[in-house]
Order: structure tokens, then sequence, then C-alpha cells
């Protein structure tokens, strides 16, 4: 049942990130329907509310996705350096993968705000033509399901492999198990 679960967990952690993918490329698109004005790097556009739900859409469903892999993938901690080169690849894994995918998350939940409130109501902007934040959060959204299974995926074997039985050498030489 614990695999099973493990597997829905990791499907529901791309589902989420695919999605969210999907609804901010989607909101860049209809960001780009919106009547605008260029005038050479300068330009002037109404919002767009559509661009706005699904630029929000699509930044919820990126946190959604975190928090699901970060709670239920659990705690790994390394202190130091020393830790980390001791640490078997499990770990040394789902460490990696948790500080890319923290990374992930802070530029590509950055991206899809400033994109979702460039599209707010209340702001008509004009000035530097600055596009593609709604595209580049959602493709961000792509790259961060990837990190985030596969921290959920190291983090849990990197737990069950601290559960399992230690082989020791007592003093008299033979080996014996023993449970920490």
């Amino acid at each position: 049942m614990a695999r099973n679960l493990g597997v829905i967990v990791c499907l529901l952690i791309m589902l989420m990130d695919i999605v969210a993918g999907i609804l901010g490329i989607e909101a860049e698109i209809a960001q780009n329907k919106v009547k605008h004005l260029k005038m050479w790097i300068f330009e002037c556009r109404d919002p767009s509310y559509q661009a706005f739900k699904l630029g929000l859409a699509a930044a919820i469903l990126l946190v959604l996705a975190h928090t699901i892999a970060q709670v239920l993938g659990g705690c790994i901690c390394i202190w130091s350096k020393q830790d980390y080169s001791k640490a078997t690849a499990n770990k040394q894994l789902a460490v990696a993968s948790l500080i890319f995918s923290w990374i992930i998350l802070a530029i590509g939940f950055s991206m899809l705000i400033i994109g979702t409130l460039s599209n707010s109501r209340s702001r008509k902007s004009c000035g530097i033509a600055h596009h593609r934040f709604l595209s580049i959060g959602g493709i961000l959204c792509l790259v961060h399901g990837l990190f985030s299974v596969a921290y959920y995926v190291s983090a849990t074997a990197a737990q069950r492999e601290e559960k399992l039985p230690h082989h020791n050498t007592n003093p008299s030489g033979s080996h014996s198990t023993t449970s920490v």
C-alpha cells in the first residue's frame, strides 16, 4: 500500500505542475490577445482578466504541488559538509533536489506573480516591453515537477534506508545485525 501511495503522490505532484505550466502558458497567450500599442521598446497595453485568472491559478497550483512534495517527502537535514559526504546517495539526491526545487519555486512563482499582477484590472501599463513572464513561469512549473518528484522519491527512499538494520562487526570478529 505504501508503494502505491508513493506512485499516487508522484502522479499528483506531476499532474499539478503540468496543469500549472499549461495555465501559465495559456495566460501568456490570453495576455497577448489584448489590445496594445507598441513603439520601439515601449508598449502600452490593457490588462487581460483571463490572463490574470489563469496566472493566479498557475501560481496557486505551483505552491500546492510544492507543499505536497515537501510535507509528504519529510524532512531531510544535513548540517555540514561532513554530514553530506557521509550521507547515502538517496539522501544526497534528496538534498540536491530540495535545494533546486526551492530555487525553481522562488523564480517560477515570482515570474507568475509578476505576470499576473501586470494583468490586474486596475493596471493599464505603459513602459518598457516585458513579455513572457507567464510563459517562463509556466515552463518553470514543469521543471519544478521533475525536481519535486525527485525530492519526494529520494527523501522517502532515504527514510526507508535509515529504518533498515545496519551491519556491524562485534569484538569477536563475526558480523551481527543490529537495528538503530
